[in-house]
């Protein structure tokens, strides 16, 4: 296999590994956006995962599956904003909260329902999300280059997976180019400004958890019917808390968060190509150490490389409306 082709299933490796990192990000930057900081993103992917797995194999469909995971997690989405946004509780406490609430019971459920040690049964191709061929991919797979790059790297993903790089462009319209998105933005830095408009700073952050529930839903979706044939345990195995170190890297926007998850993937692909391969001079690395690997560099990467990332600066705080 020539150094190319390589490198083309590398790249198309890293697209499939950060498409659930991109969603998840992408659903954190509403939320962060606008004020309310969720660290329970890993639970309502989890979740949503749960979701999918177990309605695509009662009802055997893909779509049905789609649809119960963005209810799941939009549920645990709005239980983050009724703790935090209504009663006014720590954000931090509530989304680990989440997260081991969805880790649990997932589990249980799994193993209630299903009787197979917390796992969904393995889905059919009808109920999954299958790869789509873009039109000519098969004619022009044999050109140089061109060919290989869009037969290859760009063709052959799921509906999710182009959904997702959509959602880039979409997210910066509505986040800069509409009244929501102003708004969203100006509650997210000064909500005592935005209540004073006569405008309700609690609604608006209600309608930021929302989107972050859906974008989980279907990260959480990607994973169970695109990338796996099923839910199995601990699946997001992390993604959530990668997404949130791309969100930081990225400095809550949302192209450069595109490119902070692509980097990501990139990493997660590398180590799991180099697994059990010899590296010059190293020689033998353990496979416990690649598989760290990209958890290490997401450390130094936000450690030492991106400068100071200024959250939004009512981040983090409940809004208590003066009298």
């Amino acid at each position: 296999m020539d150094l190319f082709t390589t490198l083309v299933f590398l790249l198309d490796s890293a697209v499939r590994v950060s498409i659930p990192l991109l969603l998840a990000a992408l659903a954190g930057l509403y939320s962060e956006r606008s004020g309310v900081f969720d660290i329970g993103l890993e639970g309502k992917m989890l979740a949503g995962a749960f979701a999918a797995g177990a309605a695509a194999a009662v009802y055997g469909s893909a779509w049905v599956g789609l649809g119960a995971a963005v209810l799941v997690s939009t549920f645990f989405a709005l239980v983050h904003g009724f703790a935090s946004i209504t009663h006014r509780g720590n954000q931090i406490v509530s989304g680990v909260a989440i997260n081991f609430i969805a880790a649990g019971s997932a589990v249980i459920l799994g193993q209630a329902w299903f009787s197979q040690g917390g796992r969904t049964p393995l889905l059919s191709a009808d109920a999954r999300f299958r790869a789509v061929q873009l039109p000519f991919a098969d004619a022009v797979s044999d050109l140089p280059l061109i060919g290989r790059i869009y037969s290859d790297l760009l063709s052959g993903h799921s509906l999710i997976a182009y959904a997702a790089f959509l959602l880039v462009p979409f997210t910066w319209w509505v986040l800069f180019r509409t009244r929501f998105g102003l708004r969203l933005r100006a509650v997210g830095e000064n909500p005592a400004a935005v209540d004073t408009a006569g405008i309700s700073v609690a609604w608006l952050r209600y309608r930021a958890v929302m989107c972050t529930g859906i974008l989980t839903g279907l990260a959480g979706t990607y994973l169970a019917l695109s990338q796996n044939a099923g839910f199995v345990k601990d699946m997001t195995a992390g993604r959530g808390f990668i997404a949130l170190a791309a969100l930081i890297f990225a400095k809550w926007r949302p192209v450069p968060v595109m490119f902070a998850c692509l980097l990501f993937g990139l990493l997660d692909a590398f180590a799991i190509r180099i697994q059990g391969t010899p590296l010059p001079i190293i020689g033998q690395v353990p496979v416990q150490f690649i598989q760290a690997l990209p958890y290490i560099l997401t450390v130094i990467l936000l450690a030492g490389f991106i400068g100071k990332a200024i959250p939004p600066r009512a981040g983090g705080v409940p809004y208590v409306k003066e009298r």
